[in-house]
This record gives C-alpha cells, sequence and structure tokens, in this order.
C-alpha cells in the first residue's frame, strides 16, 4: 500500500527524531509488542458502575435534514469507530456532515464523521492537525481535530501520540480528553467457552484472539484479575497456566480469527522459560464489540460472555480527545460542540425518534450494515448463536451533560470515574508489558474538564439531571437465579491487631479496592470477612463481621454515590473457611483475608 505524504512523515519522526520513544512505542505495526514473558496475574481493577439508559421524558427531537447545513462555518472533522455508543453524537450531527436543522448546525459547528478503525492512523491524523497549526494555519485542513475512543485505552494512546507532540512540536500541542458521548455496556465482551463462566480456572491454557492492550483486551485482563489467574503477555508462546494471545489488527479481525479457527505451532513456556516443547494451539475465545460479538455468534457460535462491560459498566466510556492549543483557540467551537452532542444524548435517551434517526446515520457514517442492525444492537439483545445456545448481543449507552459530570468526578458524593479506569488500565498496561510502555501521562496532563464546567451555568435543573443518571443497584438481585459470579478475590487489608480498624498501610490497598470496585459499576460487591483459628470462635465471629462492616463503611465513605449501602452486603464467616492450614504462622496469616465477590444480577 502507497503510504501518503504524512504517513512518511510520521514514520520519519518516530524513527529518525525518537529513538527512544521508539523503544517505548506500542504500535505493533512498527515494532512487535514483546514486553515480560512471564506470565503474570493483571492488576485487579474495580470500577464502579453506571445506569442503563434511561428514559428523559418528554425530550423534542426534530429530525434533521439530508443536505450540509452549516457550510459557511468552518470545518471541524472527528474520527470515529463504528460503535453504538456515539448514538447521541450521530443524532446531533444528523449525518456524515453536519446538515440543516440539526443540533450540530443549531450550535453553529460544521462536524464532520469520518469512520476510522486503526488507532495509529488517528494519531497520525491529529498530528497531522496539530503540525499544520504549528506551521501557522488556524484553521488547519490536515488531520482531524478530533478522535473519539475507549477511555481505558486512553492512557497508552496518549502516551505514544502525546510523546511525539510534546518533543516534536512542543508541551502545547499535547492531545487531551474534553468529554464523553457514551459508554460501552454490553456490547464489548470477553466471549469463550461456558465452563470459563462457572469455573475460571478451566480458562488456564486457553487462546484468545484480540488486539492487544486495547480495550477489549483490557475485560479480559480486569476479568483474570478478578478471578487471581494468571495473563501470558507474549503472544509468540504458550502457557499451560496462563491465558494466551493471538493479536489481531482490528476486533473485526479478532471475531474473524475465532471463526476460520485460526491455528499456529508455537514454543510452550512455564511462567516465561521455555519447557522446550512446542504446541498446536487454536483459538478458543475472542474479546471483540458489536458487530464483532455478531459475527461470532452467527458464522460460528459455541462461545459465550463471560463478562462483558454490562458488569464492568464503567470501564469503557467513549472519549473525545484533541489538540490542546487548537482548542483553547477555538473555545466556543469545543463548548458548542459538546453541547449538541449532549443535547443529543438526552435526545436519544427520550425519543424514539432520535434513536431510530441516529441508527440511520451510523449505517451511513459507519458504511457497514444497516440502520435496524444498529437499532437492534443498541440495547443488549438476547438471541440463539450458529450452534443454538444463547448468547448476550450489543448493549451501549449515550451520554448527556450530567453523564459527563459523574464521568469526570464533578458531582459531589460522586468518584472520578475517568480517572479511575484511565489509571487503573495504565497500570496494567505498565505490568504486562513495562519494555513497551514503561509509564503514561498522569490524568491531569490528560484532560481539560473546563469545557464541561462551562456547561453547567448553561443547563437548567442540572441536580435533578444528575439524580436521574446515577447508578441504581437492587440488593435482591444478588439472589436471583440468573445472578452470577463475575470475580472472586482475597483483599490482605491490614487491621489492627484483634481490632477491626485499619493500620496506617491498609490505605494503600484500600484505596487500590476502591479504583478495582469503581471499574466494575454493574457489580453488587460482597464483603466476607475472615480469620484465624486463634481464640474464641465466637469473639473471632464478631470480628470477622466487623472488619467487614469496617471495610463497607470506608467504602460509602469514600464515595456515597458509587458505594451506596444496598451495593455492599456484608458477610461473616469467622475461622470457618480457611484457605490455608492454621498451624503455621504463614497459613493463619493468609486466613485472615477480607474476600470481595462481585455478583451480577
Amino acid at each position: 500500500m502507497k503510504l501518503t505524504p504524512f504517513a512518511k512523515f510520521f514514520l520519519t519522526v518516530v524513527i529518525l527524531g525518537f529513538l527512544v520513544y521508539v523503544g517505548y512505542n506500542y504500535r505493533d505495526k512498527l515494532i512487535p509488542g514483546r514486553g515480560t514473558t512471564a506470565s503474570v496475574v493483571p492488576k485487579n481493577v474495580d470500577l464502579p458502575s453506571g445506569p442503563d439508559n434511561p428514559a428523559s421524558a418528554n425530550v423534542s427531537y426534530k429530525t434533521p435534514g439530508s443536505s450540509p447545513g452549516c457550510t459557511d462555518q468552518p470545518e471541524v472533522r472527528m474520527n470515529v469507530w463504528a460503535w453504538n455508543a456515539q448514538m447521541g453524537l450521530m443524532a446531533a450531527t444528523g449525518g456524515k456532515q453536519a446538515t440543516d436543522g440539526s443540533l450540530m448546525c443549531g450550535e453553529r459547528v460544521n462536524l464532520k464523521l469520518i469512520r476510522e478503525d486503526d488507532s495509529n492512523k488517528m494519531q497520525e491524523n491529529l498530528t497531522a492537525l496539530a503540525t499544520s497549526l504549528r506551521n501557522g494555519n488556524d484553521n488547519p485542513k490536515d488531520g482531524v481535530h478530533f478522535v473519539a475512543i475507549m477511555g481505558d485505552g486512553a492512557a497508552q494512546f496518549l502516551k505514544g501520540l502525546n510523546d511525539v507532540l510534546r518533543t516534536k512540536l512542543g508541551p502545547e500541542y499535547q492531545a487531551k480528553i474534553i468529554g464523553s458521548c457514551g459508554y460501552s455496556r454490553g456490547e464489548d465482551k470477553f466471549m469463550g467457552p461456558a465452563e470459563w463462566k462457572s469455573n475460571p480456572s478451566a480458562s488456564k491454557g486457553g487462546v484468545c484472539a484480540g488486539v492487544l492492550r486495547d480495550g477489549d483486551w483490557n475485560i479480559a485482563q480486569k476479568w483474570l484479575g478478578d478471578n487471581g489467574l494468571r495473563n501470558n503477555p507474549d503472544e509468540h508462546t504458550w502457557d499451560p497456566d496462563a491465558l494466551n494471545w493471538v493479536a489481531a489488527d482490528t476486533y473485526v479481525d479478532a471475531a474473524k480469527k475465532y471463526v476460520e479457527g485460526y491455528r499456529e505451532e508455537r514454543p510452550v513456556v512455564r511462567n516465561g522459560k521455555p519447557t522446550g516443547q512446542r504446541k498446536q494451539i487454536a483459538v478458543n475465545s475472542v474479546v471483540t464489540w458489536t458487530p464483532g460479538d455478531v459475527t461470532v455468534a452467527e458464522k460460528r457460535g459455541g462461545i459465550i460472555s463471560i463478562v462483558s462491560t454490562r458488569e464492568y459498566s464503567a470501564q469503557m466510556p467513549n472519549v473525545i480527545i484533541g489538540i490542546d492549543k487548537w482548542m483553547k483557540a477555538n473555545r466556543s467551537t469545543v463548548e458548542h460542540m459538546l453541547t449538541a452532542i449532549l443535547k443529543g444524548g438526552d435526545a436519544v435517551k427520550g425519543n424514539r425518534q432520535a434513536l431510530e434517526h441516529a441508527a440511520k446515520v451510523s449505517a451511513e457514517v459507519y458504511n457497514e450494515e444497516t440502520a435496524d442492525y444498529w437499532l437492534r444492537y443498541f440495547q443488549p439483545v438476547t438471541q440463539r448463536d450458529k450452534q443454538g445456545i444463547e448468547v448476550s448481543l450489543g448493549g451501549s449507552y449515550v451520554n448527556n451533560l450530567a453523564d459527563n459530570l459523574l464521568l469526570f468526578g464533578l458531582v459531589p458524593g460522586s468518584s472520578d470515574l475517568l480517572s479511575a479506569t484511565y489509571t487503573k488500565f495504565g497500570d496494567i498496561d505498565v505490568q504486562q508489558y513495562p519494555k513497551l510502555i514503561p509509564n503514561y501521562p498522569r490524568m491531569e496532563d490528560a484532560r481539560d474538564a473546563s469545557y464541561l464546567n462551562a456547561l453547567i451555568g448553561s443547563s437548567p435543573r442540572m441536580a435533578a439531571a444528575v439524580e436521574a443518571e446515577k447508578p441504581k443497584y437492587d440488593a435482591a438481585a444478588a439472589s436471583s437465579p440468573k445472578a452470577s459470579v463475575v470475580g472472586r478475590r482475597s483483599w490482605a487489608i491490614e487491621f489492627d491487631t484483634g481490632k477491626a480498624t485499619f493500620t496506617p498501610q491498609a490505605e494503600t490497598t484500600l484505596n487500590d479496592l476502591s479504583r478495582e470496585l469503581l471499574v466494575a459499576s454493574g457489580t453488587l460487591i460482597q464483603v466476607h470477612g475472615h480469620t484465624d483459628s486463634q481464640g474464641n470462635a465466637d469473639a473471632n465471629q464478631r470480628l470477622s463481621e466487623d472488619r467487614a462492616f469496617a471495610v463497607k463503611q470506608w467504602l460509602m465513605n469514600k464515595s456515597s454515590l458509587n458505594f451506596p449501602s444496598e451495593r455492599i452486603s456484608v458477610h461473616a464467616h469467622g475461622a470457618t473457611n480457611p484457605i490455608a492450614p492454621n498451624s503455621s504462622a504463614e497459613g493463619r496469616s493468609k486466613n485472615r483475608r477480607v474476600e470481595i465477590v462481585l455478583v451480577s444480577g
């Protein structure tokens, strides 16, 4: 394929200008991703939950025309993936380019939507705009002004991009997150054999196809961490004690590799050390999103959703990223664009006509499938796959202004969900690929909430709107026949001897636990308290209960909105469920634990 002039420039910058950066670069096409070869249990991630798409009552929406509507305004370009979380954006824009009568043209923003599935090209397009801006073009014709990607993958995306922008053009040209169109709420998933869901250890030795270090890969990483299982980050070996990977170029390619039964021969390793053996491996699981999950179900079937963004409902916000210098120079345009997008989210939530038109625009922008297709898979659906197995497919959520304020932690009593998912999955990237991704931009350097803050005063009845979007929990759902355990993990939370008070060292662990639980915001939390066998049995039972309640209260104090009392149940076991012999000090130490169980209703 012939390279564009900019692509040649970009490669030149990387190769000649930034040899150090190339060492860190995560781009598989330029440098194969080889990190640590030893299998590692991914850092645990618990995220907060979020609501389903509520019906915003009496939201008016007039279907816009089909002709370009505000061409007298400077063109603003945005790269997007094919993703139903952007339905509000589609409803607001009205077509591939802002149409007459659209919410976007009503805000005087001539937005053009361009599908781009390759995140590397998204980075190139942002860099092209920043370079043109640096060369004195206030209204650049090159590249794009914005991209929309998965928020849980933003750390590694911004690491590579901002290293180049900062060093080549200057710190003012770095890219930043400014808002969100929606969330994935079920369509992004880890699919595998049904046995893995009931017995996670059965996944050992499994082979999963997916885009490495992508948001869908993150879902599997979180599930492994939740269940104390290992991940093999080396996609060129096979470890029988870990989940292994076949690298895919895109989420569509990941689904294709499963459908076609991709196979290859690999050297066998255990904990990163070669055994001298070789094994023929075959893909038996996949991480993907709609329409990838539909492709898997309809063309081969045989696997189910092990876990998805339905359970990990705060993991994957859509995030809009732009070049800082351009945005600051065009603040009014940015604020009006966000206003239109978030009004579109309100419309999709509360007006069927808006949702149907958004589905039509999605088919046009993505140039794939039909309006009926995108409409069908906006909400999660259950259908039988090619082998007659029931599978859950699709599921997205659109954001309005209140959702964005909750995501950015701008509402009293709420946690910073964006920071939680950005940081925790950034940490996993560093843990699994320390040579490739040794670090990533700090959250405070990676976003600018000022654009959202500017919209608060212009939105009436904001308090009521925020209340409507708060996550809701039903404690009874944990005992429902449909309830299933998503994750089970012991936490070494240090308490004062014989007491239910925390040691100073416990604060770090509790903060880590909080961030992890924020990701899994679609789950109910069970806190199980355990002691060793020393002392009186009745006293141990009371102590285990007191310590479990202490963890619950700490979480509630940390964020009453994300950890309401009805989300967390307490279970006391005393010394009745040891995981190691109580005959040794080491065994007793393991038995003094708090176990966190995540349950989906």
